[in-house]
């Protein structure tokens, strides 16, 4: 980052290196000694500092830096607004549930799920939905999406059962070299523990439920949510009947899949193709 960078031309990652940096500082800190002190390497906090660390900085390492600063919840709170807004505000209140959540159970029908998509696909969907927006925008975009998948970096990680309807498999998104990466994203994590993937084949006809993209999420004390997304918003319930009316659409949606290994079974064989 250029020290002579107008602040307002900072992006907000940059904005966030560049606070840490003058309270380290105000503090009379080393690279180092903030590193030390936040569990993180020197070289850890250079990157931050200069807004290169992609796709952002941990949140460990925010509430790092309040422990180092005696800045209170100050740095969390900038890294927590710094998700929020890159994604549409009303998809916020989902994010905020996503990371409490201790099993989430998602349906797709067209596109693969958000949290599951690599980087080039996320890339991909965003240039088609948001024609006008800039490279970096697009970038930050796609960096949001990416931050997602750090709800399964800790030591709980939540439950995730992923089905896909075979149209989101075979639709080609961005290019044939974007669609083996996908695949072979989902192979690699379909072999975690807390991870269960299903395709709904062609083959199985109507579909056995809903025909529209659904997630449900649990919790350990508080009531399940169902989120239901269009272009324009997102939505959640929470009523008694309506999430029960979910889960059971879930159970069919499952019971008629494939099985998770033929399941993997049609993805490596569509890989091949792709690679091809």
């Amino acid at each position: 980052m250029d020290e002579t960078t107008p602040p307002q031309h900072l992006n907000p990652l940059q904005r966030f290196g560049r606070d840490v940096k003058q309270v380290r500082l105000a503090r009379k800190l080393t690279q180092k000694q903030l590193g030390t002190a936040a569990g993180y390497s020197e070289a850890y906090v250079s990157r931050v500092e200069a807004g290169k660390l992609l796709p952002r900085p941990s949140g460990k390492f925010a509430m790092g830096c309040d422990a180092a600063f005696g800045t209170g919840e100050l740095f969390t709170d900038l890294l927590r607004r710094i998700d929020e807004g890159d994604h549409p505000s009303w998809f916020v209140p989902y994010l905020n549930l996503e990371r409490k959540a201790s099993r989430i159970l998602t349906y797709d029908t067209n596109l693969v799920s958000g949290i599951v998509q690599t980087g080039d696909y996320a890339r991909a969907v965003f240039r088609v939905s948001n024609p006008r927006a800039s490279a970096d925008g697009i970038e930050d975009k796609v960096a949001a999406r990416l931050r997602r998948r750090e709800v399964f970096e800790g030591d709980a990680p939540p439950f995730l059962w992923v089905i896909l309807h075979e149209a989101c498999l075979r639709t080609v998104v961005g290019a044939a070299e974007v669609m083996a990466g996908q695949l072979e994203y989902l192979r690699t994590l379909s072999a975690a523990p807390h991870v269960e993937l299903q395709v709904m084949p062609f083959s199985a006809g109507v579909p056995a439920t809903s025909t529209m993209p659904f997630i449900v999420l649990r919790f350990p004390d508080s009531p399940t949510v169902l989120y239901t997304e269009t272009r324009v918003g997102g939505r959640m319930r929470d009523s008694v009947q309506t999430v029960e009316a979910a889960l059971d659409d879930y159970d069919l949606l499952r019971a008629h899949a494939l099985a998770p290994d033929r399941s993997m079974a049609l993805i490596t064989n569509l890989l091949k193709e792709y690679q091809a």
